[in-house]
């Protein structure tokens, strides 16, 4: 199972233990916000995008939602989300589950500067109904990010 590869990962930092094993679904954002009592903007999705070499995961809030304008200017193309059928085979975890840690070789985990808002934030931890609350550094080093990157906007951006 997915959850335990990802609690297996998360020994190193004597994180594992923290992982929340969910009664309730966590498999969408606003799911797993009322399965852990916080707002939605909170919940870490990790978005999965096609690459060359395996894919490329965007960590954003909740709330966001990809920028094809700006993702195209950073990664040098469209955004195209895995199909379905991709996500497990690519990133090593299945829909709902989807998470930054313990991922395939391959995948490039990048965090959108839109969870910067938050001191901490709830990302799966590698099936629909886990999570793990965690601080930005702790994201960063758990999820072994390759960087922060803009290629979300925020609706509260949008209406400014």
């Amino acid at each position: 199972m997915a959850i335990e590869k990802v609690k297996t990962w998360l020994e190193q930092w004597d994180a594992a233990d923290r992982v929340r094993e969910l009664e309730l679904s966590s498999a969408t954002v606003e799911l797993a916000a009322k399965a852990l009592g916080c707002e939605e903007q909170r919940i870490a999705k990790t978005l999965s995008f096609e690459d060359e070499e395996g894919c490329i995961l965007i960590v954003a809030a909740g709330d966001a939602k990809v920028n094809n304008g700006k993702f195209k200017a950073r990664f040098g193309k469209k955004p195209k989300m895995l199909s379905h059928d991709q996500v497990e085979e690519k990133t090593g975890h299945g829909i709902g589950g989807v998470c930054p840690f313990a991922v395939k070789d391959g995948v490039k985990v990048y965090l959108d500067e839109s969870l910067k808002r938050f001191v901490t934030v709830f990302p799966a931890c590698g099936s629909s109904n886990s999570a793990i609350e965690v601080t930005l550094p702790e994201l960063e080093q758990f999820s072994k990010a390759l960087g922060w990157v803009d290629v979300c906007k925020i609706p509260e951006r949008e209406q400014q």
